[in-house]
């Protein structure tokens, strides 16, 4: 999932004092504008506005976004084309674990538009109610420009939207999802009413990979139990026959087909005179139940829920 808030114009400014911050805005960025006049590249002259926006649509970026500018990582002073590609980079096991460092996302202040190579600062952007366009080639950074998460991008099929609950950007469109706040993130609409609402259950590393889970850009889902986990890792899982959630052990699908072939396979394989009388305690791992029940060496059966999914703890 990932980032946008909707860029619209600013509306007309009635006060004196903000006609005079605006003024005073126009005359700062005359001279910011003149101060790199000597790094721009050369364009050619267009007359068309819209033509000078989209400049070189989608012909700039890296594998995370398409956009027409880089970022300047104010923890290490060097310049990335994204957040991603910088922790990538600097939490390789190439780098030494003393210097390992993920980029503080919100106090990124300034970014260098691809095109003309200006280099610009954000709150010169935050005078005119924030822009989206290069102070110096009138370039458009991105489709879109999420001010709390400093985010551009041009491929805007992604539908982002910025959720206030979650405080970053998603992607998906913001029509297809809602917010749990006891859960702590968005899920899709479809969970509405029907998830166990588990709290922060995003707030923590994926059981598989590790990876923590509330900003990850790979798919996330939801097991019944209302734990998560990145969809990949858990189709791994069942890849190598693991159908039992790595927090709490309840089963993650309709187990109810392989429950009837175990039914069948204990019916086939009789107990061995030692422990025909054998009585155990068991837990299950689904519904939570406690029974006593007739020992066998294949499994034991839930007496409440008839899972299998269980343990033994008493002899």
């Amino acid at each position: 999932m990932a980032e946008v808030a909707t860029y619209s114009k600013p509306q007309p400014i009635g006060t004196e004092e903000n006609q005079h911050m605006t003024c005073r805005g126009k005359e700062i960025r005359t001279v910011y504008t003149e101060q790199f006049d000597s790094l721009a590249l050369p364009f050619e002259k267009s007359n068309d506005p819209q033509e000078v926006l989209e400049r070189e649509y989608m012909q700039h970026g890296c594998a995370h976004y398409r956009r027409r500018c880089r970022i300047r990582a104010p923890c290490c002073n060097e310049i990335f084309d994204c957040r991603h590609c910088h922790n990538e980079i600097k939490n390789s096991i190439c780098v030494d674990q003393k210097e390992r460092h993920e980029i503080p996302r919100h106090e990124v202040n300034q970014v260098i538009c691809s095109l003309c190579g200006t280099e610009q600062e954000f709150y010169w952007f935050l005078i005119w109610q924030v822009r989206q366009d290069c102070i110096n080639c009138g370039v458009c950074f991105g489709k879109y420009f999420c001010e709390s998460c400093k985010l551009f991008d041009d491929d805007t099929s992604k539908k982002q939207y910025h959720c206030n609950g979650c405080g970053i950007c998603r992607i998906g469109g913001r029509e297809n999802f809602f917010h749990c706040h006891k859960c702590g993130c968005c899920y899709s609409i479809l969970l509405k009413n029907s998830h166990p609402c588990v709290e922060g259950a995003m707030h923590h590393d994926c059981p598989v990979c590790f990876e923590y889970l509330f900003d990850s850009t790979n798919d996330v889902t939801v097991m019944p139990c209302g734990h998560t986990i990145h969809q990949n890792c858990l189709k791994e899982m069942r890849d190598h026959f693991q159908y039992a959630c790595p927090l709490c052990s309840k089963s993650v699908c309709d187990m109810s087909k392989v429950w009837e072939k175990i039914d069948m396979e204990i019916a086939a394989t009789p107990i061995p005179e030692p422990y025909q009388n054998k009585m155990v305690w068991i837990l299950c791992n689904d519904c939570g139940t406690t029974s006593k029940v007739q020992y066998h060496v294949v499994a034991q059966k839930c007496l409440n829920c008839k899972s299998y999914n269980t343990r033994q703890t008493r002899g």
